[in-house]
């Protein structure tokens, strides 16, 4: 189970490694037509745009809000750093969408190695899978409402659905999920927060702050209760 996250990284890098190559390969015929200039500034296009995919395609998006609401729920807006939550979010990433990225990887990343698939059947084949995912994330409101954005005729299935109203589908959806889960962590701190605030005012302590109390005992309840081990069961479970 441990390395699982490492695994699917790994699985991720390689997809990309030999992607680049194909690409590359399959567009070699026509360099004379295009020109190396605009093949350098398609293939830098398309780098910029990875952190945007990986935002809007994957389950980075609720993981990474879900941990932010529980810095401010504790009443620790910095801690932990935003480079530990980035990381603990990457990682879980990794290891919830590592049954997707295998299914790429046999779908089209071998595939297209072996030479048995050129470039646009290989990202056709290995789309499928992601939008599966997304699928089985998203609620159909909110593809309903994307649809009807987007001003177009409405598709006959999800399966047609294309795949930018999708993702915005999915990004909603995401969001959704996230804060849903952010209200119940909120619950547990918020009753510190007024029980702290009563007694202070029934003992007459009201000059002290309510924060310089309740933060410990926030802490001590998140530890004693096994916090992180409930957190992570409840995002890494809330994925279908």
């Amino acid at each position: 189970m441990r390395a699982m996250p490492a695994r699917s990284i790994a699985t991720a890098a390689l997809t990309v490694s030999c992607l680049l190559p194909a690409f590359a390969q399959d567009l070699a015929p026509r360099q004379q037509a295009w020109g190396t200039p605009i093949q350098m500034v398609l293939g830098l296009t398309l780098l910029a745009m990875l952190p945007a995919l990986l935002v809007c395609l994957t389950s980075f998006l609720r993981i990474v809000v879900v941990l932010s609401m529980l810095r401010h729920a504790i009443g620790l807006p910095e801690t932990p750093p935003n480079v530990v939550l980035i990381g603990m979010a990457l990682l879980l990433t990794a290891f919830t969408m590592a049954p997707v990225w295998t299914q790429i990887n046999e779908l089209a990343v071998q595939p297209l190695m072996q030479g048995r698939l050129d470039t646009g059947a290989a990202i056709d084949l290995g789309i499928q899978p992601l939008r599966g995912f997304m699928l089985r994330q998203t609620q159909e409101a909110d593809i309903g409402l994307m649809v009807e954005l987007s001003k177009r005729p409405p598709p006959a299935s999800l399966d047609e659905v294309p795949l930018p109203q999708l993702a915005a589908a999915f990004m909603v959806s995401e969001l959704r999920a996230a804060f849903q889960i952010g209200f119940v962590i909120f619950l547990p701190f918020l009753l510190i927060d007024l029980l702290v605030s009563s007694i202070l005012m029934a003992l007459g302590m009201m000059m002290m702050p309510p924060v310089t109390i309740a933060l410990p005992l926030k802490i001590l309840m998140f530890v004693l209760v096994d916090g992180w081990g409930l957190l992570l069961r409840a995002v890494v479970g809330s994925f279908h």
